[in-house]
């Protein structure tokens, strides 16, 4: 889930003089959560908060958090709230800071006010029981925004997405009241559009794609026509429950609407698939996105890829692999050999990771998981072999492969397709080592590689 961006207002008084520079941005500290990353000051906030037990101690709490917002820049300490209000808040146990740190913070010369922000923290306030505080907040916003509509249905918006995420039912259902109200009373088709939005996103998110789709047709009747945004909620929203039945009718729905199947959708569908283990559904419809010419993606492959728990048991054990797909397709069973066997039938996304040059033969492994990962290597394995076969091919003189270093992986500094690719290097042998100026990349020389390659074809 992804928690909205904070958009900082940098002061005009900073331009004035040359010698008020700005400051490089501060560096993050990676959540194994996946929350809003961390600057390391923040960090340190929530460690001496930690240490001192100030969470029971509110006296404590309250100096360190006066302390930590006087003598911190503005980004700084919007940082530390962000990821005390997200979902995926790796320092639970001071959720409770949450309210007195934005309270400290709204008293704050350089502050702004900013209605996204007390919409983030009402669904915690109404899990903590603070119910009181959560509804004097919305209170506040609904009196200063009251002749603002499309700033007012932003705010409900804001508000039911956020408590949808955190799972606060109260909250919900509350916003969702705000919301409907609004919208039913509203003569502004972009108030009734943006209200209903967000009604049926947050809806599924829930765990009720029926009633979403319910307005969905409430939509309809009210002279609002669905986007591909709903239909596509709605799609998914079946799906993630296990409903294929209802969610292959959404697919219907949605070509009736005028609305034709694309990556997107076939993508939540594969994933709906995988997550109950129905690989014997994959295959068909990976067979009818090549029928309506529907591309694959790196999230296709993502989706599809792990979803196999033979393909996953290769790529995550410590053990050997197949080195080549001919080999990985005889020893997988046989919805496994099937799914793979439709991938790699399509080259769209070998071709859009690799750039072949004179100079540079890049295959570029970001965005893919592991699974995909492994695969596309395969794939790019054969094409070099291929291609290298034929005389007239011009060899690169330098071979890349780029798999990052973990900054996007759960634990920062691990990567996990970096560790893949390696451990295959090693395996088959492979001339490729880390970049030294680049240890992200692997890297040889072409003809090195093309006569690590041509002895394997004889």
């Amino acid at each position: 889930m992804v928690i909205g961006i904070l958009t900082l207002t940098i002061p005009s008084s900073w331009n004035h003089h040359r010698r008020h520079c700005l400051r490089p941005t501060p560096p993050l500290i990676k959540c194994e959560s996946g929350g809003v990353p961390l600057t390391k000051q923040a960090h340190l906030f929530f460690s001496s908060l930690t240490s001192t037990a100030a969470v029971d101690d509110p006296a404590t709490a309250n100096r360190l958090i006066k302390k930590f917002v006087a003598s911190s820049p503005k980004s700084i300490a919007l940082n530390a709230l962000s990821h005390l209000l997200s979902p995926r808040n790796s320092h639970p146990h001071l959720s409770a800071i949450a309210f007195p740190l934005y309270t400290k913070i709204s008293e704050a010369s350089w502050y702004n006010w900013n209605p996204k922000l007390v919409a983030d923290l009402v669904p915690l306030l109404d899990i903590q029981g603070k119910r009181d505080d959560s509804q004097a907040l919305i209170s506040q916003v609904v009196s200063k925004l009251k002749f603002k509509e499309r700033d007012l249905v932003q705010f409900y918006c804001n508000l039911i997405e956020s408590c949808s995420k955190h799972e606060s039912k109260q909250g919900f259902n509350d916003a969702y009241g705000y919301l409907s109200e609004l919208v039913n009373n509203s003569s502004s088709m972009y108030v009734k559009k943006q209200g209903y939005k967000s009604m049926v996103s947050s809806l599924c998110e829930m765990g009720q794609p029926n009633e979403a789709e319910n307005v969905v047709e409430d939509m309809i009747k009210n002279g609002v026509k669905p986007s591909l945004f709903e239909l596509r909620f709605v799609l998914y929203g079946y799906g993630k429950m296990g409903f294929f039945e209802d969610m292959e009718r959404m697919v219907k729905k949605m070509e009736i609407e005028g609305f034709g199947v694309d990556t997107i959708s076939s993508n939540m569908i594969l994933s709906s698939y995988g997550a109950y283990n129905a690989l014997p559904k994959m295959v068909p419809w990976l067979q009818k996105m090549k029928a309506l010419e529907i591309p694959f993606s790196i999230r296709t492959y993502n989706c599809v890829l792990n979803s196999c728990p033979m393909i996953m048991s290769f790529v995550q054990g410590s053990g050997g692999f197949p080195v080549s797909v001919s080999e990985l397709v005889n020893v997988l069973d046989e919805d496994e050999a099937l799914l793979v066997k439709e991938l790699v039938e399509s080259s769209s996304v070998l071709d859009e990771a690799m750039e072949w040059d004179d100079l540079e033969l890049k295959l570029d492994l970001h965005g893919m998981h592991s699974g995909s990962a492994y695969l596309i290597m395969l794939q790019w394995i054969k094409e070099m072999k291929s291609r290298f076969r034929v005389e007239e091919c011009v060899v690169p003189a330098q071979i890349t492969v780029v798999c990052g270093t973990g900054k996007h992986s759960s634990v920062r500094g691990e990567s996990p397709v970096k560790t893949l690719i390696k451990a295959m290097m090693v395996q088959m042998k492979s001339p490729m080592r880390i970049d030294r100026k680049n240890i992200g990349c692997f890297i040889a020389k072409g003809q090195v590689v093309r006569n690590w390659l041509i002895p394997s074809l004889d």
